[in-house]
């Protein structure tokens, strides 16, 4: 899922907008019983790679924004939209396809020019896959069993689509 900020403006003006995204995002994954697997916060734009087994995405995606842009538009004194549209979906149909949306997605930051390493971006599940962090409400476990549940080689997978800088 993506959402984008209205007329790609900054979704997140500071650290305390992303932390109450992510907890309106906790609440709603639990509430919606909606398996998240990889989310990436960028300033502008949101990717979440999210299971629905339980209900359709269309209502967890729609408490999500609704309530974070109740948030934002008090906290701004701003009225109107705050995302751009209707979110954004694709349907996973294989494993591949699993592996490389959340590749893509903790590579986001690095692919913005924000950081050398997807580690160092802060908001991202990408340290939940590669580090002992835990966060109780991303599931690492789906896609860690496809590499044996080895972070190390997950690590790996992601990282190798990073391209060297080369100084001239």
């Amino acid at each position: 899922m993506t959402t984008r900020g209205n007329r790609r403006e900054p979704l997140f003006y500071s650290h305390l907008d992303f932390h109450r995204y992510l907890k309106i995002l906790s609440h709603c994954v639990k509430k919606h019983e909606v398996e998240l697997f990889s989310y990436c916060l960028m300033t502008n734009h949101t990717h979440l790679q999210i299971l629905c087994s339980k209900s359709p995405p269309g209502d967890f995606m729609k408490e999500l924004n609704e309530t974070y842009a109740m948030y934002f538009n008090k906290k701004y004194e701003l009225t109107g939209h705050v995302f751009q549209g209707r979110y954004g979906a694709e349907l996973i149909e294989d494993r591949s396809h699993l592996l490389d949306t959340s590749r893509y997605i903790h590579l986001n930051p690095v692919s913005a020019d924000l950081v050398m390493y997807p580690l160092e971006y802060q908001w991202s599940s990408y340290r939940y896959y590669v580090t002992p962090s835990v966060c109780p409400f991303v599931n690492t476990s789906t896609l860690l069993e496809q590499f044996n549940h080895s972070k190390s080689q997950y690590r790996d997978y992601v990282e190798s689509k990073i391209t060297p800088v080369v100084e001239l």
